[in-house]
């Protein structure tokens, strides 16, 4: 069955995120430990890149490492890192080839220096790409991201910059890290977890969630295929009736 065929390109979600879960109880099922499942990963980010490139997504945002990893065992970590510097390298052809631009959000100054060298360069080499805008959530966590934007707007106000009665959603989203993307219509979460971990809460207000027990490194085109087709199958009221959607339609 091809289930690329059967995606309506004319309603495509603009931006999908995707929490990568089950990498390892991936190795586990394997014998192998935890870090095997995460290098294993690398080819389902591949795979789902380059579904993206094919379909014409706009933005696609992968959960690639939380605020809350750090707890994680030191050697996980430092694979973890690892992994991402050799990934920015050796993906960069991928990037250029599709016209993909690379971004980033979260704290990334957190981040070891290196891996911060490295992400900083691919950013910068692919910053004129006009494709996909493909962003890694690195040390990033929704309340640190909401935090921090409250801040920002506070000391707005102090400098009498911004008066209290001007704040609207439209201020909050500029002071978001996902300031320059459109909100998330369609969150993916592998694995069979059905939580939200912290991801982008304040940008899925309204999108739909597709939840797959399929672990992460197993995840394919098709498997994205399907998540995209669900989506499409989906009535998106936005807090209006059935009726009126359809009025809309007309």
């Amino acid at each position: 069955m091809d289930l690329k065929a059967q995606i309506n390109t004319a309603h495509l979600p603009k931006h999908i995120a995707i929490i990568m879960d089950g990498n390892g109880r991936w190795a586990k099922k394997q014998g192998m430990q935890r870090v095997f499942g995460h290098k294993k990963g690398v080819n389902a980010v591949r795979e789902v890149v380059e579904a993206s490139t094919e379909l014409g997504i706009q933005a696609l945002t992968l959960y690639t490492f939380s605020t809350e990893n750090w707890s994680r065992p030191k050697s996980e970590v430092s694979t973890l890192m690892s992994i991402l510097v050799s990934s920015l390298r050796k993906e960069l052809k991928l990037f250029q080839k599709n016209n993909i631009c690379l971004g980033a959000i979260g704290n990334i100054q957190g981040l070891p220096e290196k891996a911060q060298d490295e992400l900083m360069q691919t950013i910068e080499k692919t910053k004129n790409n006009t494709g996909l805008s493909l962003n890694l959530a690195l040390n990033y966590g929704a309340r640190e991201e909401l935090i921090r934007a409250v801040k920002s707007i506070s000391k707005r106000i102090v400098n009498n910059e911004l008066r209290i009665e001007e704040i609207n959603e439209n201020t909050i989203n500029n002071h978001l890290y996902t300031f320059n993307l459109p909100d998330v219509d369609l969150l993916i979460r592998t694995s069979g977890e059905l939580r939200l971990s912290n991801f982008l809460l304040w940008q899925i207000a309204y999108a739909e969630l597709y939840f797959t027990d399929v672990l992460w490194p197993d995840f394919r085109k098709d498997d994205f295929y399907r998540a995209i087709i669900n989506f499409q199958m989906r009535e998106r009221r936005f807090g209006k009736t059935s009726e009126q959607i359809e009025n809309i339609n007309e």
